[in-house]
Parts: C-alpha cells; structure tokens; sequence
C-alpha cells in the first residue's frame, strides 16, 4: 500500500517572540517493510537553517531554525510511503522461545538492556500482578499469545480519552482510572510486559483509519494526530507492534516515525521561545493520512 501523509504542528502567540531551534521527529522509519518515497518540509516563518542527523535510537531528526521575531510557527511535514505490513502473527518463533518463560540470548541480552529494565518503579509489585494475569492457569503459555490476550484485554476494558496535557501516565494510573491516551496505554502494556522479562520499546507514528475510504470498515481510535503503539522483541521473529489503543497486531495501518526506551524520548516537536507567558495562545497539531487508490 501506498500512503500519502500530512503532518502539521501550528504555534501561535499574541504577539511576534525570539524563536529558538526546534527538534522535529516526523519522518517515517525506513525498513524492509516501509519505504519513504517523497518527503517535504515547509516551515513558516521560513528558516534560517535545517540540519538532519539521526539520534541515539537511530530516529531521524530535523533540527529547524527559524526566523524570528514571529508571532507564529507552523511546521509542515509530506511523506509518501510505501507499506507492505508487518505479518506478526505469522512469523515463526525460535523454537525454545515458542512458551513463556523463555529466555534472550546473551548478545541479545546485551543489546536488549535498556528494553528490558523497567522505566517506573513498582514497590507494591501492582503491575506485575495485573501483567501475570495472563499467564495460563493451565498448561503453558505460550509467548506470543500472551502478548495478543494484553492487547485485547487493554482495548476491551480500558476507555481512550484523549489527553492535550503533556506527559504520561504512570502505568498504575492508567490502572487505577481504567482509561487513557494511545501513550499511555503503550507504556502500560510496554512495563507489564518488561516486568515478565520481554524487551520492549516505545513507538510513535502514524495511524491510516480505513473507515476515512470505505464506511463500513471500522473506525481506529487516535488517528487525526500521532499515534503511539509497542514493539516487542520475540526471538525467531524480531520487533512486533502491538497497539493497544485499537487491539491491532502488525498489519499496515500502523506507520511508525520513533521508537525509543519512553515516551519522553520520542516526542514529535520540541523547542524553545522567548517571551513572556502570556504570549502563547495555543497549539494545533493535525495529521492527514490517505490511501492511495
């Protein structure tokens, strides 16, 4: 499939302010199954310079200067890609890693750390009950049914809401309230899984809602902004996305843009402005994401 992509963040002010460099992670991720076609970065006021480098997790970023004073920032992103999908449900396991528990390998390991450590504390050891849940009570489990029953689980009891305000949600919140935002539902389903000992990582991207070009399909939840999922490491079968939010596993409506150990590392826009409080009147954000025919 092929798919067109709109991505624009608008800043306004009351009233023109120094704008300092802003960090962009808008770019589709390149991988053996999807491919950037075309890609277009329009910002206004228009820029003193734009840098591009990849960061730590191998994000691509833009690094945006802009002109200022202005009273305004809008920032445009256009991507084509080209998406095959990810077939997670079909991809065979390492034979001993077929049953949970199982175990990485030790240069896996190495590699995995940082998606194996826990990013919040759990004293109470609440999150790792609510995760063991779905271990089998008879019989053994297997590794990536347990994976597939969390993902639906979130989905069917937990309700989105849609949260403007930054941050996250600690996980035993979002337990707590039995709802939250694509963000949060991905970290709580990202440190269940990390207290069982799978490696997993954040992901922000795109969601392509199929119900935009035929009515009858089912509509997703979170598209029109940027949407977050997991990615899990199984061995035999490598990193697969799970979303949560929307009870999807692999397939092609998930286009994503940044993986990293948190949610915090993988934010779309940051930057900086001089001025005083009162000047800032807001932030609109929308994301178009058609199919080509």
């Amino acid at each position: 499939m092929i798919f067109d992509i709109t991505h624009t963040t608008h800043y306004r002010y009351a009233q023109p302010v120094q704008l300092g460099e802003h960090q962009i992670l808008f770019r589709p991720r390149d991988s053996h199954d999807l491919r950037v076609l075309a890609t277009d970065l329009r910002v206004t006021p228009e820029p003193v310079g734009i840098r591009l480098y990849q960061d730590v997790y191998s994000n691509s970023i833009a690094l945006v200067q802009p002109r200022s004073p202005a009273a305004e920032l809008r920032l445009q992103c256009l991507f084509s890609v080209e998406h095959t999908g990810t077939r997670a449900v079909d991809l065979p396991l390492r034979p001993d890693a077929q049953t949970y528990p199982f175990e990485y390998e030790p240069e896996e390991k190495l590699v995995l750390s940082h998606y194996l450590a826990p990013y919040y504390d759990d004293p109470a050891g609440t999150l790792r009950a609510w995760a063991r849940q779905f271990l089998s009570a008879e019989g053994a489990t297997g590794t990536r049914d347990l994976l597939v029953e969390m993902t639906r689980f979130i989905r069917g009891t937990m309700q989105y809401r849609e949260r403007l305000s930054a941050g996250v949600q600690p996980p035993c919140d979002t337990l707590r309230l039995q709802s939250g935002a694509c963000r949060d539902f991905a970290t709580l389903m990202i440190e269940a899984v990390r207290q069982l000992g799978y490696a997993a990582s954040f992901v922000s991207g795109y969601l392509y809602n199929p119900w935009l070009d035929d009515e009858t399909r089912q509509k997703r939840v979170g598209a029109g902004s940027t949407h977050a999922w997991v990615q899990v490491y199984l061995p035999g079968a490598g990193w697969i996305p799970f979303d949560p939010t929307n009870n999807l596993i692999g397939g092609t409506d998930l286009i994503r843009v940044g993986i990293a150990r948190h949610a915090g590392h993988a934010l779309p826009v940051t930057g900086t402005w001089n001025g005083f409080p009162g000047d800032f009147l807001g932030m609109d954000v929308d994301v178009q994401v058609r199919k080509r025919n």
